[in-house]
């Protein structure tokens, strides 16, 4: 990756955006806020009446708001790198939103809860079909894992180059250590396209 030069000679740290996706309900405003060095920005409403049978609440019957636009938040990982976190909307009503938040990312985390494993599906499909690398950050809520990391990434259909990470979505470092799977993930797939000298 390369850096920016600042008007002084210094080098200014790498500026990446990380788009922070997933279903409905997965956690995503949680991990934003968690790791977000800055209060994060929130856009997130009171479920109502009125998306009753719009909106599938269907294991977070618990759940009581939901972002309609993005979550935004972000995180030094070090002097020369800083990371721009875009939470995207769960709901599908919503979805037409990703295709503004993906541009300018370089990549992604891709949340999934193991009790509602069908609400991730789309998310993967989105980021496989526009090749965008990711990762899964599989949110144990509550410290429950009622799934093995292989049972999830066979159910999920995961490829097998891609990063799969345990955390709880409410732990700053647990959310940090799945955004540095990613770094290494963007990393590694950079190293592989990157042109070989001739000898």
């Amino acid at each position: 990756m390369d850096y920016a030069i600042s008007d002084h000679g210094d080098a200014a740290p790498l500026a990446v955006k990380i788009l922070i996706a997933g279903g409905f309900g997965v956690g995503k405003t949680t991990l934003v806020g968690a790791v977000s060095e800055v209060a994060p920005l929130r856009t997130e409403e009171y479920l109502t009446h009125a998306s009753v049978g719009v909106d599938d609440l269907k294991g977070v019957s618990g759940k009581s708001t939901t972002t309609v636009a993005l979550d935004f938040g972000r995180i030094t990982i070090s002097s020369e790198l800083v990371l721009y976190l875009f939470g995207t909307p769960g709901q599908e009503r919503f979805w037409f939103m990703w295709n503004d938040l993906v541009n300018g990312a370089m990549g992604a985390v891709v949340l999934v809860d193991t009790r509602r494993l069908d609400v991730s599906f789309a998310s993967i499909d989105f980021f496989e079909s526009r090749g965008i690398p990711f990762v899964v950050g599989v949110n144990c809520f509550h410290g429950v894992r009622d799934r093995t990391p292989e049972e999830i990434r066979r159910a999920l259909d995961l490829d097998p180059q891609v990063p799969l990470v345990l955390c709880d979505a409410r732990d700053r470092a647990a959310g940090r250590d799945v955004l540095l799977a990613l770094i290494d993930h963007l990393m590694a797939a950079q190293s592989r396209t990157a042109p070989h000298p001739v000898a």
